[in-house]
C-alpha cells in the first residue's frame, strides 16, 4: 500500500511527554495497537479522533489535513468508544437512540435496537434501566450504540476490557464481522497479542510513547 492509501498518515507527531511518533502509517482494515499500560495507545486514539491536538507534528485522514478538519464533522466519521464508556440516565433505549440526537439524526426503530442487542449478546428490554446493568453488560450497550452510528471508523479502548474471556473473544469477533462486512475500519487498542494475532490486519507496536514495530498479522510471532 501507498501513502496515498492511507486511512491515517503522521508524521513527526508528538504530545507532550507523552507521545513521539516520527511517523505511522494506518491502513484501512482492522489496526491493533499493542504494548504495556503507559505506552501511549489510548493518546494515539485520541489524536486520531481529534479529541486532542498533537504539540507537534501533522495527522492526514484520507489524505486530509486534520488541522483543517471540523472537529465535531470528523468525530461523527471517526468515533472514539473509551474504555468506560459514557453513560446516560434512563433506559437501554434512551441510551441507544442519544447519540442520534446528538450528531441531529433520526434514531433507528425499536426492531433495529433490539437486533443489535442481540448482536452484542446484551439480553435486556429496551425499558432496562442502564443503572441495573453491569460493567460487561454496559459495554455491551456502548458497542451497540457505536454500531447503530455506523462511523467510518471505529476507535476502540480495550473494547472487551469488562468481559470474561469467552465472551470478549465473541464480542470482538462480532465488531470485526460488522465493520469487515460494512466496509468500515477498526483501530483497536489491546494489551492481548492473542487478539491482535487472531483479528488484526495489521499491529503496532507501542512501548513508552513510541512505536517500536508495524507489522502484518502473519508477522507477530511471541517475541514481539
Amino acid at each position: 500500500m501507498t501513502g496515498n492509501d492511507a486511512l491515517f498518515k503522521l508524521e513527526g507527531v508528538r504530545y507532550q511527554s507523552i507521545l513521539d511518533i516520527p511517523a505511522l502509517q494506518i491502513n484501512p482494515g482492522v489496526t491493533v495497537l499493542l504494548g504495556a499500560s503507559g505506552s501511549g495507545k489510548t493518546t494515539l486514539l485520541k489524536l486520531l479522533n481529534k479529541s486532542i491536538s498533537p504539540s507537534d507534528g501533522s495527522i492526514w485522514y484520507n489524505g486530509s489535513d486534520l488541522k483543517r478538519a471540523p472537529s465535531v464533522q470528523h468525530r461523527r466519521q471517526v468515533l472514539m468508544l473509551s474504555q468506560q464508556a459514557a453513560m446516560f440516565p434512563g433506559t437501554i433505549e434512551d441510551n441507544l437512540a442519544i447519540g442520534f440526537q446528538f450528531q441531529e439524526r433520526a434514531a433507528p426503530d425499536e426492531d433495529t435496537m433490539k437486533q443489535m442487542l442481540v448482536k452484542v449478546q446484551l439480553k435486556k428490554e429496551l425499558i432496562e434501566p442502564v443503572l441495573n446493568l453491569s460493567g460487561g453488560e454496559k459495554q455491551r450497550l456502548a458497542l451497540a450504540r457505536v454500531f447503530l452510528l455506523d462511523p467510518a471508523v471505529y476507535l476502540l479502548d480495550e473494547p472487551s476490557s469488562a468481559l470474561d474471556d469467552d465472551t470478549a473473544e465473541a464480542v470482538i469477533g462480532l465488531v470485526v464481522e460488522q465493520a469487515r462486512a460494512t466496509g468500515r475500519s477498526i483501530v483497536m487498542v489491546t494489551h492481548s497479542k492473542a487478539v491482535a494475532s487472531k483479528f488484526a490486519d495489521e499491529t503496532t507496536v507501542l512501548k513508552d510513547g513510541r512505536m517500536v514495530s508495524t507489522m502484518r498479522n502473519r508477522d507477530l510471532g511471541a517475541g514481539s
